[in-house]
């Protein structure tokens, strides 16, 4: 029975699980950036089983069920398999070890063979008044950016912080588009993934931070690239505070599989406050991201043991 129980468990996982690898990759890097190493290993551990979880499931469905992954690669969550790829490749290059920067790469290459073939199918099938998922094509992209201008310099590859550029400006193009088609209703209503309408500018903002601190860019390109990080970590908080708002306003305790897509801009927004400090030179930003960092830690507990309960209501009796 309880292999069944596991079984049909594993057979339920939805694309948007991804974000559970997402939630955690960023949470550990923010605990990196303010010295807590421990706990950010132990994050990076949960997020790295994660992944391989979701990953062995991904393939799966290529290989064993190809009608239910043609249907799920047109919805936006599918595209979490390239964020939560690129999330999980930029904690892993800056985590110092041996070997370290190879198995970055070897992600970034996975992420980008997989980004153009779902950002297109995606895009092929969208509409309007869509759920906050719509914001991962952005994300997505983003990600792309983020580890790419994260490996420019161990690499020595320059040409990778420009990469890193290019998919920084497609992802604020695709934000636009996104938010045209966003459903505003679903800050009041959304299961969770309303959130990603924050964080989305959020990873935008760290993708921007490492631009800004790169020695590749300098005069108005180093200061533009200064001015939009700015802009879009501005308006990622003020959608924390409209969001957080929403939340207080209309309660939705009830754990959803997309929640994990609340947890994830929750520490993206702090962990982009903290990467954004230096290179732009607002001191304030790090104590501000210290704080929303711990939140973010809190939400992922809460989500963590919500699934806990759920999984355990779920349970069939022996």
């Amino acid at each position: 029975m309880r292999v069944l129980v596991g079984a049909r468990w594993w057979a339920e996982l939805s694309p948007a699980a991804g974000a559970a690898v997402m939630a955690a990759g960023i949470i550990s890097a923010g605990l990196h950036l303010i010295g807590r190493d421990a706990l950010s290993i132990a994050a990076l551990v949960v997020s790295a089983a994660l992944w391989l979880v979701l990953a062995a499931d991904f393939t799966a469905r290529i290989l064993g069920d190809r009608r239910r992954f043609r249907a799920e690669a047109d919805t936006p969550a599918a595209l979490t398999a390239v964020a939560a790829t690129a999330v999980l490749g930029s904690r892993i290059a800056v985590a110092g070890w041996t070997g370290s920067t190879p198995v970055a790469v070897g992600l970034l290459v996975l992420a980008a063979a997989l980004w153009p073939g779902l950002l297109v199918a995606v895009l092929r099938h969208w509409g309007y008044r869509m759920p906050g998922a719509a914001f991962l094509v952005c994300v997505a992209t983003q990600g792309l950016a983020v580890l790419a201008g994260t490996l420019a310099a161990p690499t020595g590859r320059d040409w990778l912080g420009r990469a890193a550029l290019a998919a920084f400006c497609l992802g604020l193009l695709l934000y636009a588009e996104a938010l045209v088609r966003f459903d505003f209703r679903q800050v009041v209503s959304g299961a969770g993934d309303h959130w990603v309408a924050g964080g989305a500018l959020s990873i935008t903002a760290l993708a921007g931070s490492g631009l800004t601190a790169s020695p590749l860019w300098t005069g108005w390109a180093h200061a533009g690239l200064r001015t939009v990080t700015l802009a879009a970590l501005g308006l990622s908080l003020a959608w924390y505070a409209v969001l957080l708002a929403a939340e207080a306003v209309r309660p939705r305790p009830r754990y959803d599989t997309r929640r994990w897509s609340s947890v994830f801009p929750l520490g993206m927004t702090a962990t982009a406050c903290l990467s954004a400090a230096a290179p732009t030179g607002v001191a304030w930003l790090r104590p501000l991201g210290t704080v929303l960092l711990w939140v973010a830690v809190g939400a992922w507990v809460l989500t963590c043991a919500a699934f806990l309960v759920e999984r355990g209501q779920a349970r069939p009796p022996k």
